[in-house]
């Protein structure tokens, strides 16, 4: 894998004028933790196991006292599960990823007249589409004893799946170089409705199979949220759209809006992601490969990179960027990100001192190695309390579940090693993603496969395998529901629900009730009173999401709630505030009363993030009181994320910039403002 580099900019030619700037250039080390290494290498691991049968793999589990593992589905119904996902009626949907490691055929590249519907596929694209091996399952315990007894195909011949969701009427599916979408008809025995519909294209595939777009989940607030790996250099953007409007995409988290059709970069960086979830507070976690695993995802960052260079996460951001780049350079790189927040965890799961590869199979002390897949935040209901807002984290070379405590640690979080949740015990065991239901139980897909690393070669798999393991905690019965049937009324009682899968769910019905007008005129103000009188600011939280999701959450009850007592409800209201990307003048107004008086680094986050989606002329006044704490400068995201903002300030206008050096508190803006000021200097003599 290529070494991580540091992005090129028009600065680093400065060599000429470096002793000038000595004085201001003061080195200030990023915001990183040192990661202990051991001196010598630990002896080899000892696995018990491998390849067996799946009723033997759960005899084999290795987990806390009160879980049992039962074998929801496993071969020959089932093979090579790469995604997953759960319906509102609790179902499991899973994509059969057996085209993988190579997509077949190619997509046409065919001219089409002006006045056609792009996102319809041609012949040609829909042979393509539905060129491949893979298939769309659904599995349904009717009998509640932990098994599937009903299978249901719905769609088969699909070409490179890695991802999937279901809602708003349908199946989303993540098949490079496209994101479709499948109508559903008859939800009691779902078929296609209609054939596929290409919402994006661009994601690429010749690169590297085995990093595309993946693990999809809705976010709080009603997003489409995906991972992408970094060696897979897309060029992202809904059919027919010319490349230099494309949205760059690796290495990343993005989200896609269901019904207003907006495709975004989230946050930037880490390397190989293949799962992210969120809490109780709304706040994502990501889990890596290779680079370390834990990382707190936060709107607007650029995070460590595996390998290759920080981009544009705008289309705005790349014009403003393009001119500044040096002759030559890819026109899509930001070549003003000096620095990256570095890995949120105070851990590796890798032992020894030659790195995680080296480490793989003698890491069993330590967590087992470094090939992650899949990340869970427990929020089920149905567990011990102790294990809510944990995070679950599949580990490949590990053949088990990790489990990593998210703390909080000024503006945001970092990650303790708890002890494994569970080890298979054995080195077939790959498991990619897991979920809770609605009682609360989880499921696990697993490929199960000798071989644990990707490469190209088709015959490198055993195609005979695949397993979902359903674990459940003091024989929870199972208990199904149909959320799309419950009424209004009865969605919103969901509010508070400890069981965080009747949230969700419940949720998303409304929305997409809002979306085809069918919502009742009596959830709004029910959920506003959830948001403004309850006392548990978890259901305000959840309140909000609901009403931001139906369209109900206005500008007058977000700045009535950016004085609420709780950071994360004050800070989730900058957020949605700033959803446009054209806060008003009132938020704009509050904004900075906050940068001034708020006590909370959480909150200053959240305003760091909010800048990057204000226009640059109305930054000013909110990033200079943020720039002016110098009890920040220590913390682990505040500097970078206050920069990431603060960039383009300084660029529009350097009487500006010289102005702002001369107020911050932050070492290292002082640094990165300079170089910016001399980057500038740099090109007009050009």
């Amino acid at each position: 894998m290529p070494m991580r580099q540091r992005p090129a900019t028009a600065a680093s030619l400065m060599s000429s004028v470096a002793a000038f700037f000595a004085v201001v250039l003061a080195t200030v080390p990023g915001p990183s933790r040192a990661l202990a290494a051991e001196p010598v290498d630990p002896p080899a691991d000892v696995v018990p196991f491998a390849g067996i049968s799946a009723q033997e793999a759960v005899k084999a589990m290795a987990m806390p006292p009160g879980f049992a593992g039962h074998v929801f589905a496993a071969e020959p119904d089932l093979i090579q599960p790469i995604a997953f996902c759960l319906d509102h009626r609790g179902r499991v949907w899973v994509a059969e990823g057996v085209t993988y490691p190579r997509r077949h055929g190619r997509p046409p590249q065919e001219e089409r007249p002006p006045e056609s519907d792009l996102s319809k596929p041609s012949p040609g694209q829909l042979k393509d589409i539905l060129g491949g091996n893979d298939r769309i399952l659904i599995l349904e315990d009717t009998n509640g004893d932990h098994h599937f007894d009903k299978k249901t195909v719905f769609l088969d011949h699909v070409n490179l799946v890695s991802g999937l969701e279901v809602g708003f009427g349908g199946v989303w599916i993540g098949a490079a170089p496209y994101l479709l979408f499948v109508p559903v008809d008859d939800w009691d025995n779902p078929k296609p409705a209609g054939e596929p519909k290409i919402l994006l294209d661009g994601w690429d595939f010749t690169a590297d199979t085995h990093e595309t777009l993946n693990t999809f989940g809705w976010g709080p607030d009603g997003w489409l949220y995906g991972c992408h790996g970094v060696f897979c250099p897309s060029f992202v953007g809904k059919p027919g759209t010319a490349r230099e409007d494309r949205q760059r995409t690796d290495c990343a988290v993005w989200r896609y809006h269901p019904t207003r059709h907006e495709f975004e970069i989230f946050s930037e960086g880490t390397s190989n992601p293949w799962g992210v979830d969120y809490d109780d507070h709304g706040q994502f976690f990501l889990e890596a490969c290779v680079i370390p695993h834990f990382w707190h995802m936060i709107q607007g960052a650029r995070y460590e990179r595996q390998g290759g260079q920080h981009f544009a996460v705008s289309l705005e951001e790349q014009a403003r960027c393009r001119k500044s780049l040096p002759k030559g350079a890819p026109s899509y790189l930001n070549p003003f990100i000096y620095d990256d927040i570095k890995t949120h965890g105070d851990h590796v799961h890798w032992a020894g001192a030659k790195g995680p590869h080296a480490a793989n199979a003698r890491s069993d002390a330590a967590g087992g190695g470094h090939a992650h897949a899949g990340l869970m935040v427990y929020l089920g209901g149905s567990w011990p309390d102790e294990y809510r807002n944990r995070t679950v984290i599949g580990n490949i070379h590990g053949q088990r579940l990790n489990m990593d405590i998210p703390e909080r640690q000024g503006s945001g979080f970092v990650g303790r090693h708890a002890p494994d949740f569970l080890n298979f015990n054995d080195t077939w065991s790959q498991t990619l993603n897991q979920l809770y239901d609605q009682d609360g139980s989880m499921y696990i897909i697993d490929w199960y496969d000798k071989n644990q690393c990707h490469h190209t070669r088709e015959d490198g798999h055993d195609r005979s395998n695949g397993r979902i393991y359903k674990i459940v905690y003091r024989n929870q019965a199972v208990t199904p529901i149909d959320f799309a049937a419950l009424s209004d009324d009865a969605l919103v009682s969901h509010v508070g629900n400890p069981k965080e899968f009747a949230v969700r769910h419940s949720r998303r019905v409304l929305q997409e009730r809002a979306a085809t007008g069918k919502l009742s005129t009596s959830v709004a103000p029910a959920l506003r009173e959830q948001a403004a009188k309850k006392q548990d600011a978890r259901v305000r939280l959840r309140a909000l999401w609901a009403l931001d999701t139906i369209g109900a959450a206005d500008g007058s009850l977000l700045l009535g709630l950016l004085k609420d007592p709780d950071e994360y409800v004050r800070a989730w209201s900058i957020q949605l505030l700033c959803e446009r990307k054209n806060p008003s003048d009132a938020a704009l107004a509050e904004f900075a009363r906050l940068a001034r008086e708020d006590d909370s680094a959480f909150v200053r986050l959240y305003l760091a993030s909010g800048m990057q989606r204000t226009p640059v002329q109305k930054r000013r006044a909110i990033l200079e009181p943020l720039i002016t704490r110098a009890a920040d400068a220590a913390d682990h995201n505040l500097p970078l994320m206050y920069w990431f903002a603060l960039e383009p300030v300084v660029g529009a206008d350097s009487s500006v910039g010289l102005e702002l050096l001369g107020k911050t508190r932050i070492p290292l803006l002082r640094q990165y403002i300079t170089r910016r000021l001399a980057s500038e200097s740099l090109m007009a003599t050009r």
